[in-house]
């Protein structure tokens, strides 16, 4: 089966909001308080939504573009030098990076246990919010869509409101729970929660009612990812569901980053909501297969023979 990308312009889309250095160690369990635990094993890579999001894009063909902050100036903050070192190598494009002097970037120290699921503690200097763009209309002039967490609400306010502006698509990856009224859920097309988020965001625990009170609020795509038991989306006045693939999970870590690019780029393509949901869930599925976060995301090759497998 020929990729939908075949023939065609490659799609740019740029990610904004969050970057970090993980420190991912593998346990059999958890450890209680006070216990000592043996890891299995060990990797240092780069993560956070955005950030993954981007490297997910390039490994499945598309171009993307980073805007985050992080710790500077370079050679100052080596966490910072290391995230843009990984990053540039996956092809990511990394000038519009905001370097904050004085600061150091944001790191994470997070568990996986034998059954895929993940713990995460995480350190950020919380000034780093201040960071802003000088120029958003520059960074969305050429580019297919952007996709953007809320993590970082302020920074990527500015970015996607050009990008609603200039009429292309503004993915929101709802990782946290949104304020009331946001204006960042307002400036987009679509917007893409993860369960916790939606649940706190609403105030209920029925993400099928969640979705519906949302939409009487804003007027965008809705859609809630729910992790093996699939994704919910808003069509028509109700809630639809498309379950999960089946696989056998070894690593959680950075699933819905990778849903979130993986969907961005299937809409750049021409792929509906819908469908693209379904890409997206094909590429996050075959991520959670393997060990090391974001370093587990497939290439479009690997996606493409899975989907055309699971029929």
């Amino acid at each position: 089966m020929p990729s939908p990308t075949e023939g065609r312009r490659v799609p740019a889309i740029l990610c904004a909001g969050t970057a970090v250095i993980d420190e991912i160690f593998r346990v059999g369990r958890f450890p209680t308080p006070e216990e000592k635990v043996h890891a299995t094993a060990f990797l240092t890579l780069g993560g956070g939504c955005a950030a993954n999001a981007a490297v997910t894009i390039t490994r499945l063909g598309g171009r993307a573009s980073l805007a985050a902050p992080l710790g500077g100036p370079a050679g100052a903050d080596s966490i910072g030098d290391r995230i843009l070192d990984g990053l540039a190598r996956e092809g990511v494009d990394c000038r519009s990076i905001v370097r904050m002097p004085g600061m150091g970037s944001p790191i994470s120290g997070i568990c996986v246990d034998d059954a895929g699921e993940r713990t995460i503690v995480t350190y950020r200097d919380d000034r780093i919010t201040e960071a802003s763009v000088s120029d958003p209309s520059s960074l969305v002039a050429d580019v297919d869509a952007v996709l953007a967490d809320n993590r970082y609400p302020d920074f990527a306010l500015p970015i996607c409101r050009e990008a609603h502006r200039r009429g292309i698509p503004v993915v929101i990856d709802g990782d946290k729970a949104a304020r009331e009224k946001d204006t960042l859920l307002a400036n987009a097309s679509h917007v893409i929660f993860s369960a916790e988020a939606l649940r706190e965001t609403v105030g209920m625990h029925d993400l099928a009612a969640a979705l519906k009170l949302l939409a009487a609020r804003i007027n965008v795509f809705l859609a809630v990812t729910e992790g093996a038991n699939g994704v919910l989306w808003f069509e028509a006045g109700a809630a639809r569901r498309m379950p999960a693939f089946r696989v056998q999970a070894v690593d959680t870590l950075a699933a819905g980053d990778v849903f979130h690019g993986a969907f961005a780029l299937a809409l750049t393509e021409g792929q509906s909501p819908v469908a693209a949901l379904r890409f997206a869930a094909a590429t996050a599925a075959l991520k959670c297969t393997r060990f090391g976060g974001i370093g587990g995301a497939p290439t479009r090759p690997e996606v493409d023979a899975f989907l055309q497998e699971r029929g």
